[in-house]
C-alpha cells in the first residue's frame, strides 16, 4: 500500500495562488481531510507563514492551534529550508531549536527539512531539535539534473542522511523535471541502499509527474505528496483523486475513504472558484509547460523572469535569458533551482543578458553565495568567476551558522512591548518587519478601550 500526504492546503494553494488561502478555508478542509485516511496532511512552513501576516492579517501559529484542534486522526506536517527556516537567511542555532519546540508543541508532528545545497550541515541542528522535542524529521533531497547530480550523488547523500538520524527520506522536485524513467532508477537505487521509508514530492508543471508517480511507485517508493481537486496539477501536485482510482484494487491501493472525499469535494471547489473569481488564482496556473524539461527551469522561476524582463521591457530577449540560465548555473557550481538558489540564478541571468556584459551587475545574494555564506556550492565554482565577483574576499568553509550569535534573547529583549510569546519573538526574528506590523495591528485590535464617565440619574 502506498501511503498520501495531501498537499493542498500548503503546498497546492502556494503553487496555484501565492498562499493566500485563508484560516477558516483551511481549517474548514482539514476537518473532513482528517477522515479520509492520509498519511499526513501538509498544513504549514513554505510560504504559509510570511503569507499569513503579510497579506491575510492572522496569525500562523493560531493557524496551526486550530488545524491540530480539528485534526485528532491524521499526523500534521510542515515544511523548512534547514537554517534558513522559513526566512531568506541563516539564523542561530538557538532560533531553530526554539522553532523546532514550538511548531511541535502548537501540533506540528512531522518536519520536512531540506537545503537548497544538499548541505547537510545546514540540516544538523534541525533534525538534533526535531527530535529532542518529539517530533518526525524527513530530509529532503533537493533534486535536480547536472553533471554531478547522479545516481551515485543521490545514494551517497541518502547514507549520510540515514546516518544524521532522519525518519525517512523525501526527494524533492521542486521543479517537475524528474521523468519516469529517472524516477525508476532512482528510486530502486535509493531503495536498495537505504532502509528508510522513501516519499516523492513533484509538481505537474511539465506535464509528466503523474507518469513519473506511477514509475515511482511500481520501484517502491512508500509515500508519495498529492493534493486535493481541484487543487492540483498545473503548478501543483497531482490529484489525490485520480491517483486513489488509479491505485484502486491494487497491491498499492492507498484505501482513502471515497465517501469523506466526495463529502469535501464541492468545498474545495467552491474555494478554487473564490481564487479565480477574485483574480489571485490565474488559470494559466493549470497549464503544463513541457520546456520546463528543456530548461530544467521550476515555473515560478519562470514566471519571475517574464515579470522582470517586462518590466524592463526586454520580454522579447526571453529566449536569450533561458539560454543564459544553464550556463550561469555551471559558473557557479550547479546549484539546484529551488528557493533561493532559483531567485539568485534566474535574476543573474537577467542581468547577463540585459547588460550585454556578463557578470557586470550582480546581487548581494550572489556575492553572499560565492563567499561560503549560504553553505558549500555542490560542484567547483568556475574561479575566473569568483575572481570578478567577489574578488578576494575570504570564502568561508565553515557550516555559516557557526559564525551567528544567538539572537533569540536579544529579540526577546528588544520587542519586548509587542511580543507577548516565544511564538511572536520567532516570527520577529523570521520576518521582523512584517511581524512589527502584523503584531502591533494583533494587539491593538485586541485592546478594550476604558473610559470614565459619571452616571446622571
Amino acid at each position: 500500500m502506498v501511503k498520501i500526504v495531501e498537499t493542498s492546503v500548503r503546498d497546492g494553494h502556494q503553487s496555484l495562488f501565492a498562499t493566500r488561502m485563508t484560516t477558516e478555508e483551511v481549517v474548514k478542509l482539514c476537518e473532513k481531510y482528517d477522515e479520509i485516511g492520509f498519511h499526513a496532511i501538509e498544513v504549514w512552513g513554505g510560504a504559509t507563514f510570511d503569507a499569513c501576516m503579510r497579506f491575510l492579517n492572522e496569525d500562523p501559529w493560531e493557524r496551526l492551534r486550530k488545524v491540530r484542534a480539528v485534526c485528532k486522526r491524521t499526523k500534521l506536517q510542515m515544511l523548512f529550508r534547514g537554517q534558513n527556516i522559513l526566512g531568506y537567511r541563516h539564523y542561530s542555532d538557538d532560533i531553530v531549536d526554539l522553532f523546532c519546540k514550538k511548531s511541535i508543541e502548537n501540533g506540528i508532528d512531522i518536519i520536512r527539512v531540506f537545503d537548497a545545497l544538499n548541505d547537510i550541515r545546514n540540516l544538523q541542528q534541525a533534525v538534533k531539535s526535531t527530535k529532542k522535542y518529539g517530533g518526525e524529521c524527513q530530509i529532503a533531497l533537493s533534486y535536480t539534473t547536472s553533471p554531478i547530480h547522479t545516481i551515485d550523488y543521490y545514494v551517497k547523500l541518502a547514507k549520510e542522511i540515514e546516518q544524521m538520524g532522519a525518519d525517512s527520506i523525501c526527494i524533492k522536485d521542486m521543479a517537475g523535471v524528474l521523468t519516469p524513467e529517472d524516477a525508476t532508477k532512482l528510486v530502486t537505487a535509493l531503495k536498495r541502499e537505504c532502509k528508510l521509508p522513501l516519499e516523492l514530492h513533484s509538481h505537474c508543471t511539465a506535464g509528466v509527474c503523474e507518469m513519473t508517480y506511477m514509475a515511482a511507485i511500481k520501484a517502491g517508493v512508500d509515500i508519495v505528496d498529492t493534493s486535493m481537486s481541484p487543487l492540483s496539477n498545473g503548478t501543483a501536485q497531482p490529484s489525490t483523486q485520480a491517483l486513489n482510482t488509479a491505485l484502486k484494487n491494487t497491491k498499492h491501493d492507498p484505501k482513502l475513504n471515497v465517501k469523506a472525499i466526495r463529502e469535501i469535494e464541492p468545498t474545495v471547489t467552491e474555494i478554487v472558484d473564490k481564487y479565480v473569481k477574485n483574480g489571485l488564482l490565474n488559470p494559466k496556473s493549470f497549464q503544463i509547460n513541457p520546456n520546463i524539461l528543456t530548461y530544467q527551469v521550476p515555473g515560478g522561476m519562470l514566471s519571475n523572469m517574464i515579470k522582470q524582463l517586462s518590466d524592463q521591457g526586454a520580454l522579447a530577449r526571453y529566449e536569450e535569458v533561458l539560454q543564459e540560465i544553464p550556463k550561469v548555473r555551471k559558473d557557479l557550481g550547479y546549484p539546484p533551482l529551488v528557493t533561493p538558489m532559483s531567485q539568485m540564478v534566474g535574476t543573474q541571468a537577467v542581468f547577463n543578458v540585459l547588460s550585454g556584459q556578463r557578470y557586470k551587475m550582480t546581487a548581494k545574494e550572489v556575492k553572499d553565495y560565492l563567499q561560503g555564506k549560504y553553505g558549500k556550492t555542490p560542484a567547483e565554482v568556475d574561479p575566473k568567476i569568483r575572481k570578478l565577483i567577489i574578488g578576494d574576499d575570504e570564502v568561508i568553509t565553515c557550516r555559516p551558522a557557526d559564525l551567528l550569535k544567538p539572537e533569540f534573547e536579544e529579540l526577546k529583549e528588544k520587542y519586548k512591548d509587542i511580543a507577548k510569546s516565544d511564538e511572536d519573538v520567532l516570527s520577529l526574528a523570521l520576518f521582523e518587519q512584517v511581524a512589527v506590523d502584523f503584531l502591533q495591528k494583533k494587539y491593538k485590535a485586541e485592546t478594550v478601550e476604558m473610559v470614565e464617565f459619571e452616571m446622571f440619574i
